[in-house]
């Protein structure tokens, strides 16, 4: 590459624990019908420059992409392309959104450039010919189920530079670097072979010259050695080694060069959990946090350590030395814990981190023993030094190990972890804000806070600490001041309505979704692609922190943490015309994992490049480039009035696609948008209206929470919080996956619809009237449900209401007002109704109330856009 990438990296914290099959139960579990001929089948998009996912189809289970990135631009970095010029004013509009994903067809690769020899194909006696080593790497050979860590937005790319980076559109790949791989890619045990020049690993792609054993880089096309181990009688014998044979291998290495580290093989090594809790709830919510806490540590394996801390205007750190009996600690939270005060605690008799194996029993005396706040004075007034508690917790963590005491010694797996049990904001000591928002000095007070919070979260960060924040209740917790110590850390901020169900599930996948700690993500790609923007829960990688090579122009992320509910969106560009058939891209991933191995994780990719831009429109995965336009969309939208302007933004966007991609109405001053992307035009519509951008969502702070999940999250979620999915329940307990329409809302039918952090379960009049029915129906809709979100982090609100309640209008809103269309357009995008008669179709129209959001074919000719069939 004759210049290194230019981008840009952001970074939300980001967690969300990623579930593979999160928009597929468990057909033994709960069937859910194919529906009829759903909304647009699965279209694809153009990828031209910037970010953009493939889609996979429900049966190829999509990785968890990578989180999107939010944050300053790094220094010597070039700043992401400012949004699209588009060719009409941007003007805001209002909006409606869309239901389930498609199918998208798996899109084989093509295979690898040849290089020209003039030496003959086949060797003999050491001749030195460079052969293909695996014509096995054909187009059907490596297909996207092999890659589940990977999604790109198209399956080919466009070679000429001017239309393949349209930037209403654009091109990019999701990567879920932590997510667990049950199958599809080789382990092995030994050092890998890189190029001497670039760096990039030798992989399936690659060109070996038989008689020495010499590779070719597919990056920067040099040659290197491989000391003798790829000498081989012919290319068949290559595909032994599992680098040569599949896109996705892991490097393992179990030796340590690190001191104290010890090799584990049989044992996931728990890294220590402190629980810092809020003692200042009232009798209500600290009730339901008890019982949640209750649970989380009968949750925990036993080899589990854990630490609890308490913090209002004092600290109490509890001591588990006496396993009859609870006692605390207590330091002051009116300033940060002194060295010499860290010494006493640290140095002294007691146990702050212990094995749950060893004090289950105290963990819960302690949790028994919490009393409720006594004093009478509100809860945005009361004294907390949330900010010093976790200062106290991180010295806690870097001590030495509370197990000395109990003879042994061992040195934690993968990230430690603070979890923040909040009511309430941080208003006592360090970082802290007013009571008031008031007070004369809120402004700069705030401004200071901000600062040392993310100074806190970087230096939890750099001690290999994550800090997830767990918020409830009623009382505003100023999230502003919160999310940076979240975020600069690697952790998450999550809010919650109450203390309850959602808050006790969260806080224990909290505790189990990482993957391991000390992430390097390495991005190469052939010369022609540039990387133009990072979105996801990372920084620059520092030069020392990674091996460096001659010539290597690769892109180093430095990972937060390693999750498996993270993603990272890329956003790439064609620097010019494309020559050559094929573009390679690879992507190395280091990290220690949870039982102390050093692993690397290599993904090659192999996409073929393509003059016809119907070849490269129907290559387009819908679904993928949605999530990747809405998370470089949602990077602009900081506050409510930005997220005004993105709507207007998402307008011009499917404008500009339309006049680019699309063709004329003969006679008309209206585009066609074009067919093969027929999908993406609803996604939007979804994203515009939604609680990411819209107003669904009330508050400022709750849309904050959201949005800095989204950049982060997996593509799985990403997805859902984007368009909900709707599955009608039918007779025997089997689901219809439908649009989602507001002509779902059938009075005799039961309904779910899931939102990616909401699932609502909606009970229609007729169907709630009869006790029998609507009780079987209500059952099955929670345990679908639950299966839907099984290991989702975080995990969903699941919401029950009949027709007609005030609490319907969470599942109204969110779903596209269809029935201002006319009949012969419902039928075409809705063809259930077919099966009503004309009674049934009447009653459904009068259910219906009048209200000014536009439906979404009204919002496509609004845009003088004819909207895509559906398929």
């Amino acid at each position: 590459m004759a210049n290194p990438p230019q981008y840009s990296l952001g970074y939300p914290p980001t967690d969300t624990p990623t579930n593979r099959d999160a928009s597929t139960p468990q057909p033994e579990k709960t069937p859910i019908r194919p529906s009829l001929p759903m909304l647009p089948g699965a279209s694809i998009f153009p990828s031209p420059n910037l970010q953009q996912d493939q889609n996979p189809s429900p049966s190829i289970k999509p990785p968890n992409l990578l989180s999107p990135l939010v944050g300053k631009p790094i220094p010597h970095l070039s700043t992401p392309p400012g949004p699209p010029v588009f060719t009409s004013p941007v003007r805001p509009a209002a909006v409606p959104f869309r239901t389930s994903p498609a199918t998208p067809q798996p899109v084989a690769f093509s295979s690898g450039s040849s290089l020209p020899t003039s030496s003959p194909p086949h060797f003999s006696n050491g001749s030195t010919e460079l052969q293909h080593q695996v014509p096995l790497a054909t187009e059907d050979s490596v297909s996207i189920e092999e890659l589940p860590c990977v999604l790109f937005s198209a399956h080919k790319v466009l070679k000429q530079k001017k239309l393949a980076n349209v930037s209403s559109l654009g091109f990019g790949a999701l990567i879920s670097p932590g997510r667990e791989i049950s199958s599809g890619r080789q382990i092995i045990q030994r050092d890998p072979h890189r190029c001497q020049n670039c760096g990039a690993y030798a992989n399936l792609y690659c060109k070996i010259l038989l008689g020495s054993g010499q590779w070719q880089c597919v990056i920067c096309r040099k040659l290197n050695g491989s000391d003798g181990e790829y000498i081989a009688p012919s290319k068949e014998d290559l595909r032994n080694f599992p680098e040569m044979s599949s896109p996705m291998v892991d490097y393992v290495q179990t030796e340590n060069k690190r001191p104290g580290f010890l090799p584990v093989s049989d044992s996931r090594m728990s890294a220590p959990i402190v629980l810092v809790i809020d003692d200042c709830l009232d009798e209500p919510h600290l009730q339901h946090l008890q019982s949640s806490l209750h649970a989380f540590v009968d949750s925990l394996p036993p080899t589990s350590r854990i630490g609890i801390i308490l913090y209002g205007r004092t600290i109490s750190v509890y001591d588990f030395s006496e396993e009859s009996m609870a006692s605390a600690d207590v330091l002051p939270g009116d300033k940060s814990p002194s060295q010499e005060s860290l010494k006493a605690l640290i140095y002294g008799t007691g146990v702050y981190l212990s094995p749950m194996h060893a004090s289950k029993e105290v963990a819960h005396q302690i949790f028994s023993s919490l009393r409720p706040y006594k004093l009478k004075i509100a809860e945005a007034s009361r004294d907390r030094c949330l900010g010093t508690a976790v200062e106290v917790a991180l010295g806690i963590i870097q001590g030495p190990s509370a197990e000395m005491s109990r003879g042994v010694v061992k040195r934690a797996g993968g990230n430690s972890r603070i979890i923040v049990c909040a009511g309430g904001p941080n208003t006592y000591g360090p970082g802290s804000v007013p009571h008031s928002f008031s007070h004369p000095n809120y402004p700069h007070m705030e401004k200071m806070a901000l600062k040392w919070m993310e100074h806190l979260g970087c230096e939890a960060h750099r001690h290999n600490t994550v800090v997830d924040i767990l918020c409830a209740g009623t009382c505003p917790v100023r999230v502003p001041v919160l999310q940076p110590l979240a975020k600069a850390s690697g952790g998450v901020l999550v809010l919650h309505d109450d203390f309850g169900e959602a808050f006790g599930v969260n806080l224990q996948r909290a505790s189990t979704r990482a993957s391991g700690s000390q992430g390097l993500l390495e991005i190469r790609c052939s010369d022609d692609i540039l990387i133009t923007q990072v979105v996801g829960p990372c920084e620059e990688a520092h030069i020392d922190t990674h091996e460096a090579f001659k010539n290597d122009t690769s892109l180093s992320i430095q990972m937060l943490s390693v999750e498996e509910t993270q993603s990272f969106a890329l956003s790439m560009e064609t620097k010019g015309d494309i020559k050559s058939d094929c573009l390679f891209f690879q992507f190395a991933i280091q990290y220690s994992s949870l039982y102390q191995a050093d692993i690397s994780r290599v993904i090659t990719v192999r996409l073929p490049t393509v003059d016809s831009v119907t070849a490269y429109l129907e290559s387009v995965q819908d679904e993928v480039a949605a999530i990747l336009i809405a998370k470089r969309t949602l990077l602009q939208a900081k506050n409510y009035s930005d997220a005004i302007d993105m709507q207007a933004t998402i307008d011009e966007r499917i404008k500009d696609i339309a006049l680019k991609f699309g063709s004329q109405v003969p006679k008309s001053k209206l585009y066609r948008f074009p067919k093969e992307l027929s999908l993406l035009p609803e996604f939007l519509f979804h994203l515009r209206r939604g609680p990411l951008l819209g107003n669904i969502v009330g508050h400022e702070d709750e849309r904050s929470v959201l949005r800095t999940l989204f950049l982060n999250a997996s593509f799985e979620l990403s997805l859902r919080m984007v368009a909900p999915r709707c599955l009608m329940h039918r007779e025997g307990g089997t689901f219809e996956e439908l649009p989602a329409y507001d002509l779902a809302m059938q009075s005799d039918t039961a309904a779910v619809l899931d939102h990616g952090t909401d699932v609502f379960i909606w009970l229609g009049t007729e169907l709630a009237a009869d006790e029998g029915r609507s009780a079987a129906a209500l059952a099955a809709c929670r345990t679908l449900a639950e299966e839907l979100t099984e290991l989702r982090f975080p995990a969903p609100r699941i919401l029950a209401f009949k027709e007609g309640s005030s609490q319907s209008r969470y599942f109204v809103s969110r779903l596209i007002p269809a029935h201002k269309d006319p009949p012969y357009e419902q039928e075409a995008r809705f063809p259930q109704l077919r099966s009503l008669t004309t009674e049934q179709r009447t009653k459904l129209k009068c259910s219906f109330i009048h209200f000014d959001d536009p439906s979404f074919c009204e919002w496509m000719r609004s845009l003088k856009v004819v909207p895509p069939e559906p398929s």
